[in-house]
């Protein structure tokens, strides 16, 4: 119990002190105001993208319990899912909405808690590996100071080649169970990702982003990244933190990027919440 208490304080004390250096470096009001004027019929068209994202990410999700020989009808798997964001987002001093499922499925479907935990894993990491693999293609379309040995455009070259590579032989080493679902994991992870993408577009388009929307995309990636470690309180204050430091770098907006991911957030959060009405069913 105290472990989990100290847990939570630190991931407080970084969420506070994450936001403290994001608003120190911006101008509030011009921020407030971006999200003011931005076109609401765009910020709907957003969410619908990012919900429809969701559920793909859902269904990949099931396909690992499948593999384990867990059969749960869809639509229970979505509102599982669902209860499980609301926790990662509302509840995170407890066990979190992964943990939440384990615990659940566990208890009424007797399934090993081994098992479940590396469907979990596998399903993050699938997530991640091609969330990376979309972030070093848009390094090939950046044109950008850049001081190393190597240029970016062959860094995302690199990435692009031995990502997959990568992500095979994890599997390979440690996740033969599921290997025969990989194309479609894979598959549902790309429409996950590239959804959310076009959501994080349709975000930008209603600020008056115009021909610039590769940087911010690129950096939106990098963002997502960060906030998927366990740091901070479901991410608030790492995502805005990168977009502030990736002002110098990349050149976008200071005040436009952190409006920008206030407005995901806000979306994320939106959707978090319709776990709420969900019963806590296996």
């Amino acid at each position: 119990m105290i472990k989990k208490r100290l847990k939570f304080f630190l991931k407080i004390l970084l969420t506070s002190l994450a936001l403290y250096l994001v608003f120190s470096k911006i101008d509030t009001k011009t921020t407030w105001k971006v999200i003011q004027t931005s076109d609401i019929g765009w910020i709907f068209l957003a969410w619908i993208f990012f919900v429809a994202s969701k559920l793909f990410s859902a269904i990949r999700l099931n396909i690992y319990f499948r593999d384990i020989g867990l059969r749960l009808p869809e639509i229970k798997n979505i509102k599982l899912y669902l209860i499980g964001m609301f926790y990662n987002l509302f509840l995170p001093g407890g066990i979190g909405g992964d943990g939440y499922k384990v615990y659940l499925l566990n208890k009424v479907h007797k399934t090993p808690v081994k098992q479940l935990i590396n469907a979990a894993l596998l399903d993050r990491g699938n997530g991640l590996a091609v969330l990376l693999w979309l972030m070093f293609c848009l390094m090939l379309f950046l044109n950008l100071p850049w001081d190393f040995p190597i240029s970016m455009y062959w860094l995302g070259i690199l990435g692009i080649v031995f990502i997959p590579i990568g992500f095979y032989l994890v599997m390979l080493l440690f996740f033969k169970q599921f290997m025969g679902s990989v194309p479609s994991t894979t598959g549902f992870s790309f429409l996950n990702q590239l959804l959310q993408l076009c959501s994080a577009y349709f975000i930008l388009i209603s600020m008056g982003v115009g021909d610039q929307y590769i940087p911010y995309l690129f950096v939106f990636l990098v963002s997502s990244t960060v906030s998927v470690l366990p740091l901070t309180i479901g991410g608030v204050g790492a995502r805005e933190l990168v977009f502030v430091l990736a002002h110098d770098y990349v050149g976008i907006d200071q005040n436009v990027a952190v409006a920008f991911s206030l407005l995901f957030f806000l979306i994320s959060m939106l959707t978090s919440l319709f776990g709420l009405f969900f019963k806590h069913e296996g």
